[in-house]
């Protein structure tokens, strides 16, 4: 009890009042060590995520867990919630197919179609849930809140599937993510942000050229099995 009691209470103070909190500190790092196995599609990012999406839950629920120096982002609290049931099925989905003696996914280009919900989605989503969020006393702007949690949910889906899209949806997350968070006090969130948008962008790439190369492979091992002629590298 008194590890939990100095987790909740500790922080890092600077001059003119501001602070880190020790939790929102560790539950990005949790969150960057998770992005960091998903780039390098390790299942241990699924578990890994999970502990910072409960340590960050309690930041952003502030007033609930007696941190009354902070604001509720319920939008951002919700978002926890929603990523560790979603990471359940992600953690589930991925040791499957390590199972079947695969790797953990094999990273995809989701069809034009699937493009198209995911951007229905994520603006109607954006558009549905800002009144809700408002309602419920979320910070302002409440539309940016409604995006970041709309922008998680797809995104991590987007990572269970396996699809190269993901990332960017993460970008657009970022941009959103930074403002809100700084303005609303909560600077270490804000901060890795800024860092996940640099992150995310080279997650693409890694997942882009992990996608090519299999599809080069797949080409040259048709084309070997028309022409014996040709002999694979």
């Amino acid at each position: 009890m008194d590890v939990l009691q100095w987790l909740f209470d500790a922080k890092i103070e600077f001059s003119g009042g501001q602070f880190l909190l020790i939790r929102e500190v560790l539950g990005n790092v949790f969150g960057l060590l998770s992005a960091l196995g998903g780039m390098r599609r390790k299942v241990w990012a699924w578990p890994v995520g999970i502990l910072g999406n409960l340590l960050l839950l309690t930041v952003f629920l502030g007033s609930l867990f007696g941190s009354a120096e902070t604001v509720d982002l319920l939008g951002q609290a919700g978002r926890q919630v929603m990523f560790i049931a979603t990471s359940v099925y992600g953690w589930v989905r991925w040791r499957q197919a390590r199972s079947e003696g695969g790797t953990a996914v094999e990273p995809e280009w989701a069809s034009w179609g699937t493009r198209a919900l995911l951007v229905a989605a994520m603006v109607g989503g954006t558009a549905v849930l800002t009144p809700i969020f408002r309602a419920l006393g979320s910070y302002e702007p409440v539309w940016a809140d409604a995006w970041i949690f709309m922008g998680s949910l797809l995104a991590t889906y987007g990572m269970a599937k396996g699809w190269v899209e993901f990332w960017l949806i993460w970008v657009a997350v970022d941009i959103v993510g930074v403002p809100l968070l700084w303005s609303a006090g909560y600077y270490a969130s804000a901060l890795m942000y800024l860092f996940y948008g640099v992150f995310t962008l080279t997650g693409f790439f890694v997942w882009w050229r992990v996608r090519n190369r299999r599809e080069d492979g797949r080409v040259e091992v048709e084309t070997a099995h028309l022409d014996p002629t040709v002999r694979t590298r």
